[in-house]
């Protein structure tokens, strides 16, 4: 029997919800690793009982846990971080240089194709990759090293690679986000490294269409048409049709185009999803928690709101905590920083929340069980 998990990270644990193909009745387990940030919790795709967690404190820095029965047990994994050869120095949030200092994971990617291969995206950002399933971890440095990195700077939350997307066809093409730096792409399986940041436009930045230095909250890909690419900007709803080459506005009718998160359908390439916040100074939906669908592409867009929260309602929803089912009738799924995680089972027509009251949402994955 089919079955979801909906895998959350939240400021003081994880939690995994758990259903079957009906997804109507949700059992709950947490906290994990009680009391710490989970930043990002994700299963292999190749063996879904395999789960990567990132476990952070202020007081206790950064861990690395790994569960091999679905998150029934969990076990330390390799916490080695460490930057190939001389760091250099980043520019800081005055312009001044800065020595590069990792500070903790905050995305991790299983491969599609090794079982035992797993990438992490960390703060100061770069991409390091265990092949060993998280046993050690070696920097793919290319990345950091580019002739851009000495150039880039942290956004409000810390200059974190926070979005790994590995191509399903293009063998070696993986594409990273990073704020503020903006998006990049290796074709060699992440030895080198391009930006791929033309056609955006960032007003907040002294050369606003300049190669790197947008603050790129999220892109997500489907993975039956990877050379399509959707982005949600700082400001800004984009599109790319080529890999990354060039990019497009899709904004359209949205009531506002700062938001965090986006997402695809599963089955469906063109319907898109995004949930607007109201500003980068009031980082909440103003009032009415509404997910927006667009099923062009792009541009159109109509509001989701059956069964969420229409009046005083002022939760943000982060870049990780939006996550999608594979079942046939698609799943949308988003966390809050009020601590519910709302799901629909008819791709996004109306939504219940499964849980509530859990500590601020950071990160929603999803896992489609067989």
């Amino acid at each position: 029997m089919a079955g979801v998990r909906v895998l959350t990270g939240t400021r003081k644990g994880a939690f995994i919800l758990s259903s079957d193909e009906h997804r109507k009745e949700w059992t709950v387990a947490g906290p994990l690793f009680p009391g710490w940030e989970i930043y990002h919790i994700k299963g292999s795709p190749l063996n879904p009982n395999r789960l990567y967690a990132s476990q952070s404190s202020g007081w206790f820095g950064q861990h690395m846990q790994r569960s091999d029965d679905g998150g029934n047990t969990w076990a330390p994994v390799g916490n080695e971080f460490i930057y190939d050869g001389l760091t250099g120095t980043h520019q800081w949030y005055d312009g001044t240089p800065h020595p590069w200092e990792f500070k903790r994971v905050w995305h991790l990617e299983p491969s599609y194709t090794d079982p035992e291969e797993v990438y992490a995206g960390a703060e100061d950002a770069a991409l390091f990759r265990s092949t060993d399933g998280g046993s050690s971890w070696s920097e793919l440095s290319g990345l950091r090293n580019s002739d851009s990195g000495p150039s880039w700077q942290p956004g409000a939350g810390g200059m974190c690679l926070h979005t790994i997307i590995l191509d399903p066809i293009t063998q070696g093409q993986i594409f990273v986000a990073i704020s503020a730096a903006g998006v990049f792409r290796s074709r060699d399986n992440g030895v080198s490294w391009k930006p791929s940041n033309k056609g955006l436009v960032s007003a907040y930045i002294p050369d606003p269409t300049a190669e790197v230095g947008h603050c790129v909250h999220k892109i997500a890909m489907h993975r039956s048409r990877p050379e399509v690419l959707y982005m949600q900007k700082h400001w800004d709803v984009l599109r790319s049709d080529d890999s990354g080459d060039n990019w497009y506005e899709i904004s359209g009718n949205l009531p506002t185009d700062f938001g965090f998160a986006i997402d695809v359908h599963a089955h469906e390439p063109e319907t898109v999803y995004v949930l607007p916040i109201k500003s980068d100074s009031e980082h909440f939906v103003d009032g009415s928690l509404r997910v927006f669908r667009s099923k062009t592409g792009g541009n159109e867009w109509e509001p989701l709101s059956k069964g969420l929260p229409q009046t005083n309602c002022y939760v943000n929803v982060l870049r990780d905590a939006m996550a999608v089912d594979s079942l046939d009738s698609c799943g949308i799924y988003f966390g809050t920083s009020g601590g519910q995680v709302y799901a629909s089972r008819d791709s996004g027509d109306s939504w219940e929340a499964i849980v509530r009251d859990l500590p601020p949402v950071l990160s929603v994955e999803v896992q489609t069980l067989p």
